[in-house]
């Protein structure tokens, strides 16, 4: 079946097709299950209340953008550590986790803060490609701040909160954002990048109220969860309806042509999700049936029992698999099968999930199959091998900001204990 998988993969078969159509060939040859009880487990892997939060999350970005927040958001981070040394490179990725806070999505978030905030790092001394390393690393805070469609689809594979998941998220989010921002200012003193002009307090209090409605969408969000207002997928169409309200009557930036091609390219976009998610839902079946969790499991411990070998291990290979695998089949593949192997060792599925959303994020700049790293290129024509060098000390910090979270749990927990969740 892998053998199948990885030829299907290398030949440009799309994702879902390489994942059922091995099941069929093994069926064939050895009818382990019926095609019929294949056909019941493929819909009941997407027939979920909680998967139709994920087109919504992801419309919400795209009408938070086209409605004028990225920009908003962007200010108001300038105004508030606009004299500081290295002042934009910071402004860029706390604008990158606000921003994530409204959209959910990596790629978004390098073309929305992006488009701002190059410019600008360049008229302010900033080499250009150190500028776009940073920001197409720190487009990954897309994911990792929650809410984060990723979140959504671990919790539905694994049968986990997302809204624990949303709320342990946070911890994470705030480390990576923390490591980047030392980097980028480590970088500014050895080149004499100085920071901006500071903003007054009026130009501060201004910038906020005009960008209230943005800051207000991640309390509704999370706030309307843990209130036991509405469930995380009702809180995903109120976000929904939130930004078309703000886009089109508040800021009136939003227009009614733009907001239904989002429809249509989120449609798009979730159509291929779901075929992906319903295939490796038979896949799941048929490993648990086969008993490959067992194997795993046995394979692992028969290395080391010390949970942070085995962690490591697994941190490698959501790495390489994500230099090849898109984000989605990842988790749903692979998950549950890691899932079995470290909760023995007493990790949770919670902390497991904001370790693997983690790693997964490092992949969005990985090639061959680097969504942030093509969508930087190609915003600004340069070539990914002249984005490669000055993003590898982000991607560095990437993977100590992985290795903190995944060994020290109470970087999730803390949250989780501090919201009573």
């Amino acid at each position: 079946m892998f053998l199948c998988l990885f030829v299907f993969l290398a030949i440009g078969v799309p994702v879902g097709v390489c994942l059922i159509l091995p099941i069929f060939i093994l069926i064939a040859i050895e009818p382990v299950t019926t095609p019929q009880y294949l056909a019941q487990v493929m819909y009941a892997g997407v027939a979920n209340f909680m998967v139709m939060a994920i087109p919504f999350f992801i419309l919400s970005g795209s009408l938070m953008d086209g409605g004028g927040l990225s920009r908003r958001l962007v200010r108001i981070a300038n105004s508030a550590i606009g004299s500081i040394t290295g002042s934009l490179g910071m402004v860029a990725v706390v604008s990158c986790m606000f921003f994530g806070a409204v959209s959910g999505s990596s790629p978004a978030t390098v073309a929305a803060i992006g488009a701002i905030m190059l410019p600008e790092m360049v008229r302010g001394g900033y080499n250009k490609f150190y500028a776009l390393g940073l920001m197409t690393v720190a487009g990954s805070l897309g994911v990792v701040v929650p809410p984060s469609y990723p979140m959504v689809v671990y919790g539905v594979t694994t049968n986990t909160s997302i809204g624990t998941l949303f709320i342990g998220g946070i911890g994470p989010a705030l480390i990576v954002g923390g490591i980047l921002i030392l980097i980028n200012y480590v970088y500014c003193r050895k080149h004499g990048i100085k920071g901006q002009k500071k903003a007054s307090l009026k130009e501060f209090l201004r910038a906020v109220a005009d960008g209230l409605p943005a800051l207000f969408m991640p309390i509704i969000i999370l706030g309307g969860i843990y209130g036991g207002i509405f469930t995380p997928t009702e809180a995903a169409v109120v976000a929904v309806v939130y930004s078309v309200v703000i886009g089109l009557f508040w800021y009136k930036e939003l227009k009614w042509k733009p907001v239904l091609a989002q429809f249509r390219e989120t449609s798009t976009f979730v159509g291929g999700t779901l075929l992906t998610m319903a295939p490796a839902a038979a896949l799941g079946h048929i490993f648990a049936y086969q008993g490959v969790n067992r194997v795993i499991s046995e394979l692992f411990l028969s290395v080391s029992d010390n949970k942070y070998v085995i962690l490591t291990l697994v941190f490698g290979i959501l790495f390489i698999a994500g230099m090849f695998l898109q984000t989605t089949p990842i988790i749903v593949i692979l998950g549950p099968l890691f899932l079995s192997v470290l909760t023995p060792l007493g990790i949770d599925p919670v902390h497991f999930g904001l370790m693997m959303v983690l790693a997964l994020c490092i992949a969005f700049c990985t090639p061959p199959v680097a969504c942030n790293l093509f969508v930087a290129s190609s915003m600004t024509g340069i070539p990914v091998d002249k984005i490669v060098k000055p993003m590898l000390p982000f991607l560095g910090g990437l993977v100590v900001a992985l290795f903190v979270v995944g060994f020290v749990p109470d970087t999730v927990h803390f949250f989780i204990r501090l919201f009573g969740a």
